[in-house]
């Protein structure tokens, strides 16, 4: 079996190819290295990779469709859709470059999956396309509102593959993901950036009250995820959850950390953030059905997991800060 995964040099990217390694997949990887965070970091997430004669990188940016054509010559059973511009804060700075990347970069990517006769197509949603949905869990049939460039270019992306699905015949899974965490996870996100803080001893920005509630899932849940929906074959078109359903407030994570962390937090409170949302609220009772869905990680556990992964890490990251 072959598959083509974008972004899979990044956090959860890199976890899928583990996985589809020790599975045997042939699988070719495009990822452009782009400085959101620092190359070195997702040179060591693929360091593993690249002796194995299962694994080809190709260092292409989706956005250039001409450079995938030419590069990219097989036929696949499968495209996982990973890349994007990630980050609600930072899309709403440059919502032009979101566009780009995140609704161009998919369309180019439906383009190559219909050239080259691949017929599923999994693409990397989130949870950012509901908005601010008081009424929780959110369900996949919830109407949509999202607050942010970042979440409107994940929503654009679902409604392309429904076209290419209806026009095509190509088998398009869009997975909502909701705030994937654990080892390798991206400097940028709360967990990583407030466990950093809690070490070094920094203030730890808390953006309102601290009443904001995330609904946390730990990678490996989310691989799990990603696999059962390459191999789906029920339906045509299907948007789905992955979240854990155990919203986590932002003080009891900060707690969770420092238990982890053995250090206590210096807490400094910021005003909230344009784009945040109060909390998100993943129902997975359609991943369950159709994917056999479940997720197996506690909130606690996932935190040690990750702060084992980021005290190893620490020796690397200060060489490279």
């Amino acid at each position: 079996m072959k598959a083509l995964v974008t972004g899979g040099a990044g956090f959860i990217g890199s976890h899928i190819i583990d996985r589809l390694l020790v599975s045997d997949w042939h699988v070719t990887v495009v990822d452009n290295f782009d400085p959101f965070y620092p190359r070195w970091s997702k040179e060591a997430n693929i360091a593993a990779h690249r002796g194995d004669p299962k694994y080809e990188l190709i260092e292409a940016d989706i956005r250039d469709r001409d450079a995938l054509r030419g590069r990219i010559n097989a036929s696949y059973d499968v495209i996982v859709h990973l890349a994007a511009r990630a980050g609600v804060r930072p899309s709403i700075a440059d919502p032009i470059g979101y566009q780009a990347v995140n609704v161009m970069g998919t369309q180019n990517l439906l383009e190559l999956a219909v050239e080259r006769g691949v017929k599923q197509f999994v693409f990397a949603s989130s949870s950012s396309v509901y908005g601010v949905n008081p009424d929780v869990p959110w369900r996949e049939t919830a109407s949509l509102l999202p607050i942010s460039p970042y979440a409107s270019t994940k929503l654009s992306g679902e409604m392309m593959g429904h076209v290419y699905s209806h026009l095509y015949g190509l088998r398009f899974i869009a997975l909502r993901f909701f705030t994937v965490y654990g080892p390798r996870q991206r400097p940028d996100l709360a967990i990583h950036k407030l466990s950093k803080c809690i070490l070094n001893g920094d203030p730890v920005p808390v953006y309102g009250d601290g009443g904001s509630r995330r609904d946390y899932t730990y990678i490996d849940d989310i691989i799990q995820g990603i696999t059962a929906a390459m191999e789906y074959s029920a339906s045509s078109y299907e948007v789905i959850n992955l979240g854990g359903s155990h919203p986590i407030g932002l003080l009891e994570m900060i707690q969770t950390i420092e238990r982890h962390a053995g250090v206590k937090a210096r807490l400094s409170f910021q005003p909230d953030q344009p784009g945040d949302v109060p909390q998100t609220y993943a129902y997975t009772g359609k991943a369950h059905a159709l994917l056999g869905y479940e997720p197996r990680t506690d909130f606690d556990t996932g935190i040690r997991s990750f702060m084992e992964w980021l005290r190893a890490a620490a020796p690397r990251d200060a060489v490279h800060a």
